[in-house]
């Protein structure tokens, strides 16, 4: 294990949970296309989840399901196993708003498509000789991947508290996926980093990583937005702009640019942990009141 990590704090006990995937469903059978009333530009940011996630944790999945041989710390291991439950579950539940926002007259499938070879192809297994360069790719990947998770977590944690969703009206269907997914991602928020730091933890590959997963996730990201504006049926001429984005972060229905900016030397720091980020206690009291978790534990071996 290199010096960096060793430099790092320990994590934070009480932040730890032991992870389970719950088997949830929703009814998207009321939920607008524009589900923000009034608010088209901002639900497209949001709606751009749902083109990215499924392809993205289907390919931590797989992964993940390569590195199991190779983490010796049994809680980590149960932790890595949660983790591949929860993600399994989060890119089904994302999967399954497609074929309702193809029947409200977007076909997400041309933009889906460039994110599936972004994954599958350009992030996917290679053909390399066992030994160093096989367990270089693998290493990449799982740095990668610690680097996505701090995004994902910085985004539970902000839906959690984007009480101006509430306000605006949001669609309570479309509000607890979101949520639901979002106490999950604060709830494994450090798995990924710790699993990064017990293969290897090395500062150089840390950096190097983010700045590839972030500019891939703004480019990805932009290019999501622009799609569905463009493709929305009900816009006559769908556009939006960095402006939008910059509305809606002061209106609270979408992250603000200061505070993602903020994310990046949290990350980059040295002594960064993701237990100091979020709260586990905030994540699993919205999990005992989210209608679908709820449901999906009744329904459960052993659920009430």
């Amino acid at each position: 294990m290199s010096n960096t990590a060793s430099l790092r704090p320990q994590p934070v006990a009480s932040e730890h949970i032991p992870l389970k995937a719950r088997n949830v469903a929703f009814d998207w059978a009321d939920t607008p296309l524009h589900w923000i009333p009034g608010d088209p530009a901002s639900t497209h940011t949001i709606n751009v989840l749902h083109l990215l996630l499924p392809a993205g944790e289907r390919w931590f999945v797989h992964v993940y399901k390569q590195v199991l041989p190779h983490i010796h710390d049994p809680r980590l291991r149960a932790d890595v196993i949660g983790f591949i439950g929860q993600e399994a579950m989060h890119s089904q539940a994302h999967d399954d708003v497609l074929p309702h926002l193809r029947a409200l007259g977007l076909d997400p499938e041309p933009y889906t498509a460039q994110v599936d070879w972004f994954f599958e192809k350009l992030l996917g297994d290679r053909t390399l000789p066992p030994g160093r360069a096989r367990r270089w790719w693998l290493l990449e990947r799982v740095a990668t991947i610690a680097a996505i998770e701090h995004y994902t977590a910085f985004l539970g944690d902000w839906v959690l508290n984007a009480e101006a969703l509430d306000a605006r009206g949001a669609d309570p269907t479309m509000l607890d996926l979101l949520r639901w997914h979002g106490a999950e991602e604060v709830e494994h928020r450090s798995v990924a980093f710790d699993l990064f730091v017990h293969l290897d933890g090395s500062y150089r590959r840390r950096v190097r990583t983010w700045a590839t997963a972030f500019t891939a996730l703004v480019f990805l990201w932009q290019r999501g937005i622009r799609f569905f504006m463009a493709n929305d049926p009900s816009l006559l001429d769908g556009r939006a702009g960095f402006r939008d984005f910059l509305r809606g972060g002061r209106q609270g229905v979408l992250p603000t640019a200061g505070a993602m900016v903020r994310s990046v030397p949290q990350y980059l720091s040295r002594t960064y942990h993701p237990s100091q980020h979020g709260s586990t206690e905030q994540a699993v009291a919205y999990l005992h009141r989210s209608p679908a978790a709820v449901a999906a534990e009744a329904t459960s071996p052993g659920g009430a």
